[in-house]
């Protein structure tokens, strides 16, 4: 399935990448549970070295739907505030992950599961309250720009779950490798 362009679209392709992702999760070995993550040095992206651990990639998850969540709450409240809390742009954003990443390595995985596990429920909930057209209309709401709002939780939801299950497959295979 392409990326989504309609409501029933979003929160469907949200659900089953969701599920997909818990379900990786589930069949993750003692091992690999314990196998601090580590990636080689051809992968460029700087979360390749960030997280070291499936909490790291949780709680990056849950900061993300934390960010959507006060936007869009913000906003419709008549705060007027960007995306991305200042002083934070889409040029220094690895900064802002980076400060999630140090803020939550007391963070338990039992608690990152549980964080996300109630802010996924409330992104879709919020998904939910939006009709198809103010979703997915470019100029519905000024304080999205030149986006459409659902593309925001397409980032936020599916993509991002789609990016965790890689990462997870990709230490899956190097705790394979290591053991051979």
């Amino acid at each position: 399935m392409g990326r989504p362009t309609s409501k029933t679209d979003l929160l469907s392709a949200a659900a089953a990448s969701y599920e997909e992702m818990n379900q990786f999760i589930a069949s993750m070995t003692e091992q690999e549970l314990a196998t601090p993550f580590t990636f080689d040095d051809k992968k460029k992206e700087a979360h390749w070295k960030r997280d070291k651990n499936l909490r790291d990639v949780l709680i990056h998850l849950y900061e993300w739907h934390q960010l959507l969540l006060n936007w869009i709450t913000a906003n419709q409240n008549g705060e007027e505030q960007p995306f991305l809390p200042k002083p934070y742009t889409w040029r220094t954003y690895g900064t802002m992950n980076e400060f999630f990443w140090k803020k939550h390595q007391n963070t338990t995985l039992e608690e990152a599961k549980e964080m996300l596990t109630e802010s996924h429920e409330k992104v879709m909930d919020l998904a939910e309250s939006f009709t198809n057209e103010e979703l997915f209309s470019k100029g519905v709401y000024k304080w999205v720009g030149t986006s459409a709002l659902g593309s925001y939780f397409v980032s936020n939801m599916s993509s991002h779950y789609n990016w965790a299950i890689k990462k997870l497959k990709a230490h899956r295979k190097n705790c394979k490798a290591e053991e051979n």
